[in-house]
């Protein structure tokens, strides 16, 4: 028998409780909130373990994995596990973990997994050359007022805006 899901979490509040968990993430342990490093950690050894050989020749990619003698001890690669894990018992809770594909009358699931999948990759790349996802970008550097975080954010939302209006008829 199918739960009826809870409501979501009002969205100031949410925003406030987000706040108060960068506030005290830079009291306690000196550095804001991101996600991207960690991620990168995370496949730098992958592809160290999967083909060691090829993680030598990349001078990225050799950087992400040697440069500690135990690259998965950074507390990246633990708050990317502890977001993952919340969030999943998080909707288990609220009665909202099924698997379901959201998409447009006009677009297929597979189309619209394909532009998902693109989507990320073309995005995994800006991460990496922005040298922080939105998380570590608009969260942490904005917050300590950075100027390449707020000129990042406002680029963010223009190519938003921009690239919405150009497929808003896929969704409806």
């Amino acid at each position: 028998m199918p739960r009826t899901p809870k409501p979501y979490l009002n969205p100031y509040v949410a925003g406030v409780l987000l706040g108060v968990v960068l506030f005290l993430s830079f009291a306690v342990f000196g550095h804001g909130l991101g996600a991207s490093g960690g991620v990168a950690k995370l496949v730098g050894v992958a592809v160290d373990t999967a083909a060691p050989g090829h993680t030598e020749k990349s001078a990225y990619l050799v950087g992400l994995v040697r440069d500690s003698a135990r690259p998965l001890d950074t507390w990246l690669v633990y708050e990317i596990l502890g977001v993952v894990i919340g969030g999943f018992l998080s909707g288990l809770l609220a009665g909202r973990v099924k698997v379901e594909t959201f998409k447009g009358p006009r677009i297929s699931v597979p189309v619209r997994l394909a532009a998902a999948f693109l989507g990320g990759g073309i995005a995994g790349i800006g991460v990496r050359l922005a040298r922080g996802c939105t998380s570590s970008q608009a969260l942490s550097g904005g917050a300590v007022l950075s100027a390449g975080s707020w000129a990042f954010m406002f680029s963010v939302f223009g190519g938003a805006y921009l690239v919405a209006y150009a497929v808003r008829k896929l969704w409806t």
